[in-house]
């Protein structure tokens, strides 16, 4: 089945059925070889596993940029193919190897200078300090593979081709899992490295997986001074996606502050949420990557009744997987909390948060689904904006105001979050089907 068939007239529940599966699987490779690589520095080490932590947010930022320059890339082919521009559509398919590279060494260059000072910020033990440098700077430094398979796997998706990109996912997790115990602990005569050979697995892993998605998703680049003006339009696209992943390290660092007002074990059970998280929202995420080619080419292509089905049909599969989650957080929050800690405090205070958490996993999916709609029509603004309202105008402010009155108070936050978000979401959504083309009209009347 050809891009046009499958998108443009396909019925769409069958379209997300197909296209899901394969996500949702190379998403859940990709959260349980996190944890096994955790489990793995952690039992080498715990000062190992202060250092991943410590190192994380910066590879939060690094897979932001990566897979926000792919959006980018997914977007605006999908729009190209859509009005039948299957050159152009090329032509920006060919910016993703030079854009991903750009955007690489500049991520990459940063990170070597500021690592011993951020390292230095984040703990005050020299043997820590040292670890988060080894492995910072390595994760970074040849994080090239991640960059390049980000844009290559976007331009497969933009395609319709979701099964290259899970076959390279797991093949690039298998590899990170398997080199794992063998670097860090030295086994089959191999050196011992620890937390350096976590490293070395995971950016070996990375640079499997973009060569797997290299052999279909690689096209020549286009002539450079179509380099800048491509690029732009990518990145203007892609920054929502952007914003929307770095938004994210900021706004948890920002409650981990405020948790620290009342015990590290608070901080923890928030953690230990965000563990959870990476699994129950799955289906979540598989329909935020799975809508932006569909929506796309069908709003290019003047079929707005297209986009409002694949709109509501992500949000009724979202909504009816994610509340498994709910009812997970209501009915067995000890249990939970005890797979990752004995301490009965930080059972007693998750079991209190995951309760109130919970119950904002409905209105949560589609809170992050309207800012990936609005990116798929090209309305960076509202996408950006959407993003913005969630993660700084309302997670931190009302996490504090609430902890005025108590921890317990402080859950409070989340769902409050996701009902003004949801909100402020389908306002913008019902203007879009008042008029679909607003922004075109603007932009003519300027």
């Amino acid at each position: 089945m050809d891009t046009s068939q499958m998108f443009g007239t396909e019925k769409i529940s069958k379209v997300l059925f197909k296209m899901a599966p394969p996500v949702m699987l190379a998403q859940l490779i990709q959260a349980l070889y996190n944890i096994v690589d955790s489990l793995f520095v952690g039992r080498y080490a715990e000062t190992g596993l202060t250092a991943l932590s410590i190192v994380y947010p910066l590879q939060l930022l690094m897979i932001a940029l990566a897979v926000g320059a792919g959006v980018g890339i997914n977007t605006v082919m999908a729009a190209k193919l859509g009005v039948g521009r299957q050159k152009e559509a090329q032509r920006y398919a060919g910016m993703g190897a030079p854009l991903a590279l750009a955007i690489w060494a500049l991520f990459a260059l940063v990170c070597w200078i500021i690592m011993p000072g951020y390292a230095a910020m984040s703990t005050s033990s020299p043997e820590i300090i040292d670890e988060v440098v080894a492995y910072g700077r390595i994760v970074c430094l040849f994080s090239f593979g991640l960059f390049l398979e980000s844009a290559w796997t976007k331009v497969l998706q933009a395609q319709g081709d979701m099964k290259t990109p899970m076959i390279a996912q797991i093949l690039g997790a298998i590899t990170n899992i398997v080199l794992d115990p063998l670097l860090i602990f030295g086994l089959f005569g191999l050196p011992e490295l620890g937390v350096t050979g976590a490293a070395i697995a995971t950016v070996a892993g990375q640079i499997v997986a973009a060569l797997v998605v290299m052999r279909r998703g690689f096209v020549k680049a286009p002539e450079k001074r179509l380099w800048w003006p491509q690029a732009k339009c990518i990145l203007q696209l892609g920054f929502p996606n952007m914003l929307m992943q770095s938004a994210y390290t900021f706004y948890i660092f920002g409650l981990n502050l405020i948790l620290s007002t009342f015990s590290d074990q608070a901080v923890t059970a928030l953690g230990l949420y965000y563990k959870w998280q990476t699994i129950i929202f799955i289906p979540l995420g598989a329909m935020q990557t799975c809508i932006v080619p569909i929506i796309s080419y069908n709003y290019a292509a003047k079929q707005v009744p297209r986009c409002r089905e694949t709109f509501r049909t992500a949000i009724y599969f979202s909504v009816g997987l994610i509340l498994f989650g709910t009812l997970a957080f209501e009915a067995i929050p000890g249990p939970l909390l005890r797979v990752f800690t004995s301490d009965p405090l930080v059972v007693e205070i998750g079991t209190v948060g995951f309760r109130i958490i919970g119950t904002s996993f409905p209105l949560l999916a589609s809170s992050l689904i309207f800012p990936v709609f609005f990116q798929a029509l090209g309305e960076a603004l509202k996408s950006a904006l959407l993003t913005v309202i969630r993660t700084v105008v309302l997670f931190v402010p009302l996490g504090y105001l609430f902890a005025q009155f108590g921890l317990n108070w402080f859950w409070l936050t989340f769902p409050v979050t996701e009902i003004i978000t949801t909100s402020v979401g389908y306002l913008f959504y019902r203007r879009f089907v008042a008029d679909p083309y607003r922004q075109f009209q603007k932009r003519k009347r300027v």
